[in-house]
């Protein structure tokens, strides 16, 4: 995925689990961040729990940042849990480059401009 992202001249950092996700982003300056790409299983803290975290940050990005679900499951259920959780996007594994780079365009355009 970072490769991916790199080719697009898209600077990355990584969290491990989603509980380092939400600390790196409620330590980070509000407006750093343009998206969050959240992988949905993850250790210590799965990735709808950590976009709930995120949302629920009393922090006017944490409200406007666009969370993306990455994740292996392509079930309407799954899309829809993800959505619930707070996230503006589900992409199922595995990810094509051109789809992911127009949906990040698209969603940080949104909220960058307030549409």
């Amino acid at each position: 995925m970072t490769d991916i992202l790199e080719i697009e001249d898209i600077k990355a950092d990584h969290a491990p689990n989603g509980k380092i996700a939400v600390e790196m982003f409620g330590q980070s300056t509000p407006g750093v961040y343009a998206a969050i790409l959240m992988d949905v299983r993850m250790p210590e803290m799965d990735g709808l729990e950590a976009a709930r975290k995120i949302r629920s940050m009393d922090r006017e990005d944490a409200k406007k940042i666009p969370i993306i679900a990455l994740t292996a499951n392509a079930f309407d259920e799954d899309a829809k849990r993800s959505l619930q959780a707070g996230m503006n996007a589900h992409l199922s594994k595995p990810i094509e480059a051109d789809h992911l780079v127009r949906v990040l365009g698209e969603l940080i355009y949104e909220a960058e401009s307030g549409h």
